[in-house]
């Protein structure tokens, strides 16, 4: 693959493998930056590139811990844009504080607005990001936001796998657009569970809404974080009498209360993407499968570099 020398790829700390395999899908070095911290935890970086007039992309995942790989990621657009940097996408595989996208509640901020005039501000003049949780946050930037799907990836997998009898079922009603899109591409049928969100870490799940019973079910979501969707709506697909229970999601979170509650649901096969690294107590678990976004975001990169068409990537992935 011929790209001209006027496109740069760096990486943040928070997931320079995915960065570096972009880069190896590109047939381009990975631009060279050095990431330092002062005793008091104050974060340098110094781009050793002359990125004068290029393209640069920076990919950094806004993930745990969440303020310190935002902040890195602000350092890093400002450092491209005082050097004189033509244009400078943040490459966002995954996006910290999507979640505070409303107020829910009185006296509470919207984080993800926020977030998102700070990556602005900071110097980037478009984003590329995978599964934003909610489509309409591609209208919290003001500026250009190509927005990709861990689906794209998923699917392939459980495609091939031609698992029989399939459900596909959204965790919950927010959910349903993606849910559709999986059943589509796998010839599934479609299913939804009604949940109320109790607390920050505890979910109750209430009814299905499709046909469940003698089915193996696919059960998609965007982000497992402390896993209380999944396990509560799993349990309450076995309940109903599915066979097999496979779950795929874009984002791995995983908070450290999740594993526990992953060991007990009555769960087939995990599968995940790495737009967040998989963390130690993870990898122990043996039972999660992780699928690379690498070419996928590395096809958009080219994409944007030659000003060609992003959404016929959806038809080429």
């Amino acid at each position: 693959m011929f790209l001209s020398g006027s496109l740069k790829v760096f990486a943040g700390s928070s997931n320079p493998v995915l960065a570096s395999a972009i880069c190896k899908y590109l047939e381009i070095p990975l631009g060279s930056a050095k990431i330092s911290a002062f005793p008091d935890g104050e974060k340098l970086i110094r781009v050793d590139d002359d990125v004068r007039g290029t393209d640069c992309f920076v990919v950094q995942s806004t993930c745990r811990p969440v303020d310190e790989h935002l902040m890195e990621l602000l350092i890093f657009l400002d450092c491209l844009k005082r050097a004189s940097a033509k244009r400078i996408t943040a490459v966002i595989p995954y996006f910290g504080y999507a979640r505070q996208d409303r107020k829910d509640e009185g006296r509470v901020p919207i984080t993800a607005k926020l977030v998102a005039n700070l990556i602005a501000t900071a110097g980037a003049d478009r984003v590329l990001a995978v599964d934003l949780h909610a489509h309409q946050l591609q209208g919290f930037f003001d500026i250009p936001v190509d927005h990709l799907t861990g689906e794209l990836v998923l699917s392939k997998y459980f495609r091939d796998k031609k698992i029989n009898n399939l459900t596909v079922v959204s965790p919950d009603v927010g959910n349903i657009r993606t849910a559709s899109l999986y059943a589509s591409h796998l010839g599934g049928d479609l299913a939804i569970i009604h949940k109320r969100r109790i607390s920050g870490s505890e979910v109750k799940s209430y009814e299905i809404i499709g046909q469940v019973n003698g089915r193996n079910v696919l059960m998609c979501d965007d982000i497992i974080a402390t896993a209380g969707t999944v396990c509560g709506a799993t349990k309450l697909i076995k309940d109903r009498g599915a066979k097999k229970v496979y779950v795929g999601a874009t984002h791995g979170v995983f908070a450290p209360q999740s594993f526990e509650k992953l060991k007990e649901a009555p769960i087939d096969e995990i599968v995940i993407t790495d737009t967040i690294p998989l963390t130690e107590e993870a990898k122990e678990t043996g039972s999660i499968k992780v699928f690379s976004v690498a070419d996928m975001l590395g096809e958009a990169v080219r994409r944007i570099h030659k000003n060609e068409s992003i959404s016929n990537l959806f038809n080429s992935v």
